[in-house]
């Protein structure tokens, strides 16, 4: 018997009774778990295992294949589901999780991280432009992706007004510094953008969400860090085009 904290990123019917699920784990990364019977499981059994449920699972193991014996729920995040767009922004954190994560670069962070996402989300107390921001540049940074913020890649210098991001890399030039403003791998961005990106990919993870910024710097920062994520990715989401086609 296993017995693992969990959050459920996936699940899928098989047959008439039984279904899989993929949940996000500390100790093994993301696991897939047969559920057998699913439609028959009354009570906390089948709260724990539904879609976004965060649960204690204790888990029969065969092999290599890993079926549930019970759950109990401990955060369901039921209220995701009423908004489409915020249901719509946690399947696009579950696909990326599900794309990316492995047993090697899982770590409690990553855990922590979606779990904080997806309370901010669930009771609106942080804006969705904010926590997808802070979702793809922290998530980037716990996987081995961090930007480089410190300084000008050029001079050093630390705080320039106007500035050069590259995507590619992640570095960024100041405005002295930076001939070649035709590169479509740059977006010339403000000191404001580049200090809101130093927090997420640097702040304690206890002071992570705790930060305001103006619309416009916000708006520019979500952009930043979508095309920061998908190109290091290297593939786009469908999950990400439906939210972004319900937030026009």
């Amino acid at each position: 018997m296993i017995t693992v904290n969990g959050i459920v990123l996936k699940e899928r019917i098989v047959g008439e009774q039984d279904k899989f699920i993929d949940i996000l784990t500390n100790e093994y990364g993301i696991m897939e778990i047969s559920v057998k019977g699913a439609r028959k499981i009354n009570g906390k059994s089948a709260s724990s295992a539904q879609l976004f449920a965060y649960s204690r699972f204790c888990l029969n193991q065969k092999g290599s294949r890993f079926f549930l014996n019970s759950a109990e729920p401990i955060h369901i995040f039921y209220d995701l589901r009423k908004s489409l767009s915020r249901i719509s922004l946690a399947s696009y954190f579950s696909d990326v999780l599900r794309y990316c994560i492995t047993s090697e670069n899982q770590n409690n962070d990553i855990m922590r991280l979606l779990l904080n996402c997806l309370y901010f989300l669930e009771s609106g107390k942080r804006s969705e432009e904010l926590l997808k921001a802070v979702f793809e540049f922290r998530l980037m940074s716990e996987i081995g992706y961090m930007p480089d913020v410190v300084g000008c890649r050029e001079c050093g210098v630390y705080e320039p007004q106007t500035l050069f991001f590259s995507i590619s890399d992640g570095g960024f030039y100041c405005e002295d510094c930076f001939d070649n403003d035709s590169d479509i791998n740059y977006i010339k961005v403000k000191i404001s953008v580049l200090n809101s990106i130093r927090h997420i990919v640097l702040a304690d993870f206890s002071r992570l969400f705790n930060f305001r910024t103006s619309d416009d710097t916000m708006h520019t920062l979500s952009a930043l860090s979508e095309s920061y994520f998908l190109s290091h990715l290297g593939r786009d989401f469908q999950t990400l085009d439906f939210y972004k086609t319900i937030k026009v």
